[in-house]
């Protein structure tokens, strides 16, 4: 086990992720740290709060009838933000290591994760806090113990629904169930699951069902891994048929119509863009939930965020992964001699074609008035002039490999994303609400418009001096990149 920290601390310290720029890890642990104090905070005081606002005797019986909402709602943000420790195990297949330790250790990594450690900076100062306030020291602990059985079932519970669909389907199935029949009253989880946690303080021995739960979700992830910890299955490849697009109508653009092909082949061929491209397909009808609240109409800020999306989902969820799309392969088109800025003006073409078309298929938002679709044609010229060029910045500080033929996240695949995505996210975002909010409330609702179009303009009339800067920052971090997408996940 030593060792085998040992050289995972080594892979850490010489990997792409800790070469990432300082002031982005700065601003991640700075997120850690404020998500962690809040935790810690809420702890300490949530039992005074609870009691002296819902004036109440028992505040942890408040607390309880909560818990069942909070560890649903754990498991909901680790299924989609949890990331899986991987390690490349074809090294250790050979080596004199036996596989449980292996196993042991890859499962112990699982338990330090920031999702784990968040739920315990509130569970034990309120536990401290419940000791203070003269609670049964034993009741007190088997509670807590309790809560930390729960926080690390969900952590293996993740990891199965993560990998295997089988568990996935079933738990989102059996999820669904419950919901429907507390909705309609035929089955109250919420008083049966109040009644459970009460019972891990009221009746200590009650203790040993989240205990064995924790038992049983960690068998369970333990025997899924070692059934596939062989060298064969960690080398065999799928043989799968592809079907044959030439796209040669793109060679009229030169070298950059190479890069066109390439892309759509790639989107033609693979599991993971063909899944992006239905995604951005259905942003188009994101504005409906804004359009038709009337709740909306005079918040003006949240009409422009809106129309960022309608024109842009296949410029946000595309764009973000640029250049992982390419990882499979990055190494072999760097060796090539070919531009690097044709490249990425292949890239950029692609993503402002599909904001252009998406802004043809918004045309029905008219019904809705000739502010909103205003409004949507100004957020079209700004994610083409500048949301465009900050993506694929942005694209130069994502060096997360990526497994075309794995769908998101969500149905399994746990690669190419980065806490670097979410930093740049925000210019995406709020910097249209800025351009357009400030011209409106100084003068009106026009001068915001024309504010955000002329931004985009401005932004296409930079085009080349855009790309240029672009090319440098990647030109500067590509074999850092080429390193990066080279390790194995």
């Amino acid at each position: 086990m030593k060792k085998l920290i040992s050289l995972a601390w080594k892979g850490f310290r010489r990997s792409s992720y800790f070469q990432m720029n300082l002031a982005i890890r700065i601003l991640i642990i700075l997120g850690f740290i404020y998500f962690g104090g809040i935790a810690l905070i809420m702890g300490v005081a949530s039992f005074y709060i609870i009691k002296k606002a819902m004036d109440v005797d028992d505040p942890l019986m408040i607390v309880n009838s909560f818990l069942i909402y909070w560890f649903l709602a754990d498991l909901l943000i680790r299924f989609f933000m949890q990331q899986l420790p991987v390690m490349n195990i074809k090294p250790y297949l050979i080596l004199p290591f036996r596989r449980r330790k292996i196993i042991r250790y890859l499962l112990t990594r699982t338990g330090v994760s920031f999702f784990n450690i968040l739920p315990l900076l509130f569970f034990v100062p309120f536990s401290i806090v419940l000791l203070i306030e003269g609670y049964s020291i034993v009741s007190t602990l088997t509670w807590f113990l309790s809560m930390l059985c729960l926080v690390f079932s969900n952590n293996f519970i993740n990891f199965l629904i993560n990998k295997t669909n089988a568990y996935f389907y079933g738990i989102l199935a059996f999820t669904g169930a419950l919901v429907l029949m507390e909705t309609y009253g035929v089955f109250k989880i919420t008083e049966y699951a109040d009644d459970v946690f009460n019972a891990f303080y009221e009746q200590p021995y009650v203790v040993i069902l989240p205990v064995s739960l924790l038992y049983l979700t960690y068998k369970l992830v333990y025997n899924y891994i070692r059934k596939h910890f062989y060298v064969d299955g960690a080398i065999s490849k799928k043989e799968e048929k592809i079907s044959k697009r030439d796209f040669t109508w793109l060679d009229r653009f030169g070298k950059m119509g190479f890069f066109l092909k390439n892309d759509l082949k790639l989107i033609t061929r693979n599991v993971r863009p063909r899944q992006v491209v239905l995604m951005s397909f259905l942003f188009l009808f994101y504005g409906l939930i804004f359009y038709t609240q009337d709740i909306y109409r005079d918040m003006q800020g949240f009409i422009a965020f809106a129309s960022i999306f309608v024109t842009g989902g296949f410029l946000l969820s595309f764009g973000q992964y640029v250049p992982a799309w390419d990882s499979e392969y990055y190494k072999l088109m760097m060796s090539q001699n070919i531009s690097y800025k044709k490249y990425l003006e292949s890239k950029w073409s692609l993503m402002t074609t599909a904001c252009f078309l998406s802004f043809i298929l918004s045309i029905p938002y008219i019904y809705f008035g000739w502010e909103i679709f205003s409004m949507i044609a100004g957020g079209a010229a700004f994610n083409i002039g500048l949301n465009s060029f900050i993506t694929l910045y942005g694209g130069a500080l994502n060096r997360q490999p990526m497994k075309l033929n794995e769908k998101a996240k969500a149905f399994s695949n746990t690669q190419a994303f980065s806490p670097t995505q979410l930093i740049i996210t925000i210019p995406k975002l709020v910097g249209p609400i800025i351009l357009f909010y400030i011209p409106y409330k100084i003068f009106n609702y026009e001068a915001g418009i024309i504010t955000l179009a002329a931004s985009g303009i401005v932004g296409l009339l930079l085009k080349n001096q855009f790309l240029n800067f672009i090319e440098k920052t990647y030109q500067k971090g590509k074999y850092k990149t080429i390193a990066a997408f080279d390790e194995k996940q």
